[in-house]
């Protein structure tokens, strides 16, 4: 059994929401890997923009004493009336986080002012140094669901990719990311792909696509005269390879899974990504490697938050851990619904043992193909 490199004292392990959206009083919590997964609009993407407010008011130089900003680069929430959760028995928003060491906390609370899009602080206690969290440093990535597809060419940043070394939210940046770092050589062999040339980011990055569409290679051009990046795929087909296609010209889901891919291999112990739907325009076999390579990844260290709508990015997931490639107890499962009375979003939390078998089954968690499948057994009425 492999053991998950120490990272655990910048780990993410409890977010608690209070008056956030469809969120009362909630407590979430995290590990190296956590699972994100129910009904749409049942409070999934709430957790993470949740994240993303404290990271994006950090980074703006609010959040340690002026207040929290609902609107910048990394979400958009609108103004308080958006955020404030509609049963609130209080005017105040509030988030309190707990990281791995359970010695370091961070306390936010704030005024609920209805039009405003930067919400006062009201009061702040923090035990350790809260900003040592992933969440807030340099170690992070986010991808959001909406990602960049097939273009002519692609937008570049000399600041954001070879100082901040990010992607983008969109994956904007990705192949330039990819053609900048190129050369660089992967943590660990954990994440390696056995069909590689080398440890190499570019040479695993085209090893783990050819899990998406085999025999893939990038060719990556880059136009200094407008400060982009061309973009093109070829086919290995036995000896030979095909001639170079547009990225235009190949469809849409090698290029959503590229980003994915090169933030993960790219990252090192003590990261934190945020991807939303890595199942987006894949096919079932490719949905299932991306989940495995989301659990290799914790189990070197790097905490993974994902949002799915995938049972093949699951049982991925599960057949990571019952292979004995990822230990169960990095894995953590949450599932979403809401109330029928008074709306408010619940989570239920299933649990996976060492051979990637779960203790339950709430009603809608991945569940839709056994429903389709008994509809199918039953007879029809002549």
């Amino acid at each position: 059994m492999i053991h998950v490199q120490d990272a655990s004292n910048v780990l993410l392990r409890t977010l608690h929401l209070q008056n956030y959206k469809c969120f009362e009083a909630q407590p979430v919590t995290f590990n190296f890997l956590t699972l994100l997964s129910g009904l749409n609009g049942s409070g999934k993407s709430s957790v993470l923009q949740a994240l993303l407010l404290l990271r994006q008011s950090y980074q703006q130089g609010l959040l340690q004493t002026i207040g929290l900003a609902l609107n910048g680069d990394l979400v958009h929430v609108g103004t308080a009336k958006d955020a404030l959760f509609e049963g609130a028995k209080d005017d105040m928003i509030g988030f309190d986080l707990v990281l791995g060491d359970e010695i370091t906390e961070g306390m936010w609370r704030f005024n609920y002012d209805r039009e405003a899009d930067v919400l006062d602080l009201d009061g702040i206690r923090n035990t350790g140094d809260i900003y040592t969290a992933n969440l807030f440093g340099k170690k992070f990535h986010y991808l959001q669901a909406e990602r960049v597809g097939p273009r002519r060419f692609f937008e570049t940043s000399d600041f954001l990719v070879r100082q901040g070394k990010q992607l983008g939210t969109a994956g904007e940046y990705t192949a330039q990311f990819l053609d900048t770092f190129r050369n660089e050589s992967i943590i660990s062999d954990i994440l390696g792909h056995p069909e590689a040339v080398s440890l190499t980011l570019k040479d695993q990055v085209e090893a783990w696509l050819g899990e998406i569409s085999p025999g893939t290679r990038i060719t990556l051009t880059p136009n200094l005269d407008s400060d982009t990046i061309n973009l093109q795929y070829s086919f290995v087909l036995g000896n030979q390879e095909s001639n170079r296609y547009r990225a235009t010209n190949v469809g849409f889901g090698i290029t959503y899974a590229l980003p994915i891919l090169v933030a993960v291999l790219s990252s090192v112990p003590g990261s934190l990504l945020l991807i939303e739907n890595p199942e987006a325009h894949l096919h079932p076999r490719g949905q299932a490697r991306i989940g495995e390579l989301l659990a290799l990844a914790a189990a070197c260290g790097i905490q993974v938050v994902m949002e799915t709508h995938s049972d093949h990015v699951l049982n991925g997931v599960r057949l990571a851990v019952h292979s004995g490639k990822v230990p169960a107890e990095v894995v953590q499962l949450h599932f979403f619904r809401r109330h029928s009375q008074d709306g408010q979003a619940q989570i239920v939390s299933p649990h996976i043992d060492e051979n990637g078998r779960i203790d339950q089954w709430p009603d809608g968690f991945f569940d839709e193909w056994d429903k389709s499948l008994e509809a199918l057994l039953t007879p029809r009425d002549m």
